[in-house]
């Protein structure tokens, strides 16, 4: 029997042009964003119908022709898109933001297709708290809600992106975010306050150091994997939130087992993310590649 197709995720975000300079070569306006981040990552697993905005200038329209990506929330408006430069140095962690130019995205007023509407599961990749609420009440009956967000956001609008936090089902944020949001250092603690905000699932991500998760009263701690060469970190984070969500949407499970697995996915699509510059490594990223580096992960934390 042929295995059921997943149901789309709708999901939104920034679609950038991006410039990177790290230690391993330059890359020149090649596709970033939040969104496509997410958008190419998850629809390895699972449909993506996304919603976003680019200038006039786009041109990356055949590397977006994918089976399992909907461009029709992608809206096309006069003059320049989103776009980002940044340069990394031998230590990774450590990234200076040479540009950013907000284009389109500065005056966007976001418009959800009326075939997406009906959709039940929801990522709201890294984007602004009052985007992220637009997408929400666009939608006629969410039933399952995936968050990320970043530290612009804990300090320039922490009202609305509370409201995120109390109407999302999963909430994912790196280890800086969780302290700034929550001002406690130890992590646990972190996320026992992250969870008293609406959300019962919080993932964390330590970049390097892997990833942890509080479900419910669980926790889940994996590593991250052991990488040789990392030539662009960019858009790890965000191929993460895509890897974890695209699972959850593909084992059609809600259940600590399901989310214990999605934050394998979402380190492993994360691993890969970083191989190259852009989306240049997970837009050819095949299902079975991925999955091999999953059962990697089941090998590596095994013990006896």
């Amino acid at each position: 029997m042929a295995e059921k197709r997943p149901e789309p995720i709708v999901a939104v975000g920034t679609i950038a042009l991006d410039t990177v300079i790290t230690p391993w070569g330059k890359a020149e306006n090649v596709l970033g964003g939040s969104g496509m981040y997410f958008a190419v990552a998850a629809s390895i697993l699972a449909p993506v119908n996304l919603v976003g905005v680019v200038g006039g200038d786009f041109d990356h329209w055949e590397e977006l022709n994918r089976p399992n990506l909907d461009l029709e929330g992608v809206a096309t408006l006069p003059g320049k898109t989103f776009r980002w430069g940044g340069k990394y140095r031998e230590n990774v962690n450590l990234r200076e933001t040479l540009y950013t130019e907000l284009g389109v995205t500065e005056n966007y007023d976001l418009q959800v297709p009326e075939s997406y509407r009906g959709c039940g599961m929801v990522c709201l990749a890294n984007i602004d708290p009052p985007t992220q609420l637009k997408l929400l009440d666009s939608m006629r009956n969410p039933k399952f809600v995936v968050a990320d967000t970043m530290n612009l956001w804990i300090k320039s609008d922490r009202e609305n992106l509370l409201e995120v936090a109390g109407r999302c089902d999963v909430l994912i944020l790196n280890d800086e975010e969780a302290r700034q949001l929550t001002g406690k250092l130890n992590l646990v603690e972190a996320l026992e306050e992250i969870q008293g905000l609406g959300s019962r699932t919080v993932v964390v991500k330590k970049g390097d150091h892997g990833a942890i998760a509080a479900l419910g009263s669980e926790l889940f701690a994996i590593p991250a994997y052991p990488l040789k060469k990392v030539v662009d970190p960019t858009g790890a984070g965000d191929s993460f939130v895509g890897g974890f969500a695209g699972y959850i949407q593909r084992a059609g499970s809600r259940s600590h087992a399901a989310m214990r697995t999605a934050v394998v996915y979402g380190s492993a699509m994360a691993s890969f993310c970083c191989e190259d510059f852009s989306i240049r490594r997970i837009k050819d990223l095949s299902l079975a590649e991925l999955e091999a580096r999953v059962e990697f992960f089941r090998k590596l934390v095994h013990f006896d």
